[in-house]
């Protein structure tokens, strides 16, 4: 029947609703990395400046978040997202490899990650600090994800007969407060050694944990 209506596709210029909404929220995301991992900061920055940097009104920004608290746990979690992928994708390298090799390859491909874009390491370990408890609840869960990426490991390096066969909840813990520390230090200049040298560093701290002194692996 000639002038029939069809049914809306939801597409526009090309794009479907979901598509477009998935820019604008990217294009918030990008300009609060900006914003809030370098100048002036997350406490420093309004809604209409996050807006004006995005390219996009504050209309535009309350259909994707409620406040800019929002954008930063947003931005906490994907920036953690990435650290991990980075990870997962140095010890798969080093697949099959005793604990040393698997450690240095997860290390230096996660600090590489992190550090490689200051904006990153201020988010994660500054912006991120004193908002509020749910930012706090968000930190601290993430944290013990890490935790749980290192009590794995050691687990497995315990069955391979490479490591102490122990809880390492306690120990991990530990270590991720030592890599958060050091990599915050070295990234406000504290650190006076090449990132190298602080990844070496770390990992000498965790094959300490895994086989302290005097143990050997036929000891069990």
């Amino acid at each position: 029947m000639a002038g029939r209506l069809r049914q809306p596709t939801g597409r526009y210029g090309g794009r479907t609703a979901a598509e477009r909404q998935a820019e604008r929220r990217g294009r918030f995301l990008d300009a609060g990395l900006r914003l809030f991992g370098d100048s002036p900061g997350f406490r420093g920055t309004t809604i209409a400046a996050l807006s004006e940097a995005a390219g996009l009104s504050t209309r535009q920004f309350y259909e994707e978040f409620h406040t800019l608290e929002d954008v930063l746990a947003a931005l906490h979690l994907q920036v953690n997202d990435w650290a991990e992928e980075a990870a997962l994708t140095g010890l798969a390298t080093a697949d099959g490899q005793p604990i040393a090799e698997r450690a240095t390859a997860a290390f230096r491909a996660y600090a590489a990650d992190v550090t490689g874009d200051p904006r990153r390491l201020r988010i994660t370990f500054t912006e991120i600090i004193g908002v509020s408890p749910r930012l706090e609840r968000q930190r601290l869960e993430r944290r013990a994800r890490w935790i749980d990426f290192i009590c794995a490991e050691a687990a497995a390096a315990a069955e391979r007969g490479e490591a102490v066969p122990r809880d390492y909840r306690l120990a991990a813990t530990a270590f991720i407060g030592s890599v958060n520390g050091l990599l915050h230090d070295w990234q406000a200049g504290w650190v006076d050694a090449p990132l190298d040298e602080v990844v070496d560093e770390l990992v000498r701290m965790l094959l300490g944990m895994l086989r302290p002194a005097g143990w050997h692996p036929e000891q069990g």
